[in-house]
């Protein structure tokens, strides 16, 4: 992979920002699993000096990214997420089945008047909005905006939102049961603010995800639109072929 391909040395990003996108990309795509290349090796591979090479690797330590070992090396930090495809799991299920510890920091809970793609989509013309920043093991993963329908809404205003798992408190305590959900996974771009929360830097594409949850009678419970971090999500499928 040639150098000038990857870092634009005309471009006004400065050298470091661009390598630690492209140690991200690497990261994201599978290159990086475990140990990251040596020092001299990421100089060789991306013609750039050593400090620009521990600028950008220190940036992604303080992220979370990346973790350096003493005498070892540096190592990436961030377990892979290979969920939601095929079945309906809340994030908090996801990385308690990765061994980690999941939180929720509440930004934004009121009611509102849903944007007009929202209401096209649920037909809900006013909902309870809320807003919550994700995170497994103390790190900021992904952000999460909910509409509710007013009759959940008004019951979830009886709960801390930054200490429930939002799925069992519709289900089983308010007694709503999920019958089916459909979600779309694209590529999207969110605020300067949001980016402060998630802790990544200005141009950084993340992970989008569009998800309805339906109940019984075709009744919508929830409109989802969630951004997480592209370096912590991964989506793996099976697929098989039937021949005949």
């Amino acid at each position: 992979m040639e150098a000038q391909k990857i870092l634009d040395k005309d471009n006004p990003v400065p050298l470091m920002i661009q390598l630690k996108n492209a140690i991200e990309k690497q990261i994201i795509e599978g290159v990086f699993e475990d140990q990251l290349p040596s020092e001299r090796e990421l100089m060789r591979r991306y013609d750039v000096s050593r400090s620009t090479v521990r600028e950008a690797i220190n940036a992604l330590v303080r992220e979370g990214v990346l973790v350096k070992k003493h005498g070892k090396g540096t190592y990436v930090s961030i377990k892979s997420i290979d969920s939601w495809l095929g079945q309906l799991s809340s994030t908090t299920e996801v990385i308690r089945g990765l061994g980690m510890k999941p939180g929720a920091q509440l930004i934004e809970f009121k009611r509102v008047t849903p944007p007009e793609r929202v209401q096209e989509y649920t037909g809900f013309k006013e909902a309870y909005f809320l807003k919550r920043l994700r995170l497994a093991d103390g790190k900021p993963i992904g952000l999460e905006q909910q509409y509710y329908p007013l009759f959940i809404g008004e019951q979830l205003q009886e709960y801390k939102l930054d200490d429930v798992t939002l799925y069992d408190v519709i289900q089983q305590e308010l007694g709503i049961p999920f019958l089916e959900a459909n979600q779309k996974i694209t590529i999207g771009s969110i605020s300067e603010q949001d980016m402060e929360y998630l802790k990544v830097d200005v141009g950084i594409q993340t992970l989008k995800a569009e998800r309805i949850i339906k109940g019984q009678n075709e009744t919508i419970i929830e409109y989802e639109e969630a951004f997480y971090r592209g370096d912590m999500y991964a989506f793996e499928l099976n697929l098989s072929r039937k021949f005949g």
